[in-house]
């Protein structure tokens, strides 16, 4: 089969490999479309793949082709997105059913071969059926749907209430509009690009801020009538957006970290006091699982995305590729601001 193989840094090629076939308890994927993650492009473009050979791609979705012995979840012909954490399902944190905590995981697309490949094969369990009401294109949105949706339960969310999101890239829309499904009272994306903004309002937000007018804390605010938000999610992992969570937060808030930071960060005294006045409680969030494994974080992606709450807009997709491409794909991601949104591999071109 073709595979984009990365032999060493700022070196994918797309080459004839061995097709992989099922063991017990494992399936076979003819692979239909992979999102190149923000975490892939460092594993082609710098120094954090695992080891070489190798083959990335961990947001994918396709078709059952092959089953191995012992495998009733799904069947040949199943539509299917695909799960790439495999957790060792030995360890404490396994035992709790936090999954996304193993220390002994291995990972589709990272420590073994993923889906930027006309074929992948999974454990029985990381392959999650969607039906055909849900597009392939949806299916290899279904990772990044489940970390926004992760984030969101990493706090005790209710209803009624409002909340702000720190970014509006793919995940941050996804958090925006599960919040909404969840019964926020409001719910406002905060960008520094219009357009992002206009799309959340296409969404369903409440309302968008633009961090980039010098009175956008004062107009964020004033949305809540001055006491702050009493959720927020940052989803950029950037350092102002971090710092500006802690400003927006109300009294007693929760305030969940999603996003994940590049660089070294500080916090002012005055800055870090907000956390100790307003007495809100901070967290982080890591991947999109939980027990049953894969969690229902996933079972809830399939029946929203089928029931149409869960929206999905086509400027989520920068551009579709096809595999023989892979190369030149990784390529745009060398000129900084060229690449707005999803750029999704077709492992049938």
């Amino acid at each position: 089969m073709k595979a984009g193989v990365v032999h060493a840094k700022n070196d994918i090629r797309y080459e004839e490999i061995e097709k992989p076939v099922p063991k017990e308890g494992q399936v076979l994927i003819k692979v239909k479309y992979t999102g190149i993650c923000g975490s892939d492009v460092p594993r082609v473009n710098g120094n954090a793949c695992h080891f070489f050979p190798n083959v990335l791609g961990h947001e994918f979705s396709g078709i059952v082709e092959a089953i191995g012995e012992g495998v009733t979840k799904v069947a040949p012909g199943s539509r299917v997105a695909g799960v790439p954490l495999v957790p060792c399902m030995k360890c404490e944190d396994c035992q709790k059913g936090n999954y996304s905590l193993c220390r002994n995981y291995s990972f589709i697309g990272s420590r073994e071969f993923g889906s930027f490949a006309e074929y992948v094969v999974v454990p029985e369990q990381n392959a999650v059926p969607f039906e055909d009401a849900v597009s392939f294109e949806q299916g290899a949105f279904f990772e990044p749907a489940t970390v926004a949706l992760h984030g969101l339960k990493r706090v005790p969310y209710e209803g009624g209430k409002t909340v702000a999101i720190l970014g509006g890239g793919t995940i941050g829309m996804f958090v925006m509009q599960w919040a909404k499904i969840f019964g926020a009272k409001k719910t406002v994306v905060f960008d520094i690009a219009q357009e992002r903004l206009e799309l959340g309002n296409r969404l369903g937000a409440s309302a968008g801020v633009n961090t980039l007018d010098e009175d956008f804390m004062e107009k964020a605010l004033a949305l809540t009538d001055g006491k702050g938000f009493d959720y927020v999610y940052e989803t950029a992992g950037n350092t102002a957006t971090m710092k500006m969570a802690f400003a927006l937060a109300a009294n007693k808030a929760h305030v969940c970290f999603v996003g994940t930071p590049t660089k070294e960060l500080s916090f002012s005294v005055a800055e870090w006091e907000n956390m100790n006045r307003k007495e809100f409680t901070l967290t982080g969030s890591w991947m999109s699982y939980s027990a049953p494994f894969p969690g229902e974080e996933w079972e809830l992606a399939a029946h929203y995305f089928k029931s149409g709450a869960l929206k999905f807009d086509d400027s989520f997709i920068f551009r579709k590729m096809p595999l023989s491409q892979i190369a030149e794909a990784f390529e745009l991601f060398k000129t900084p601001g060229t690449v707005k949104g999803k750029i999704l591999i077709d492992s049938e071109r």
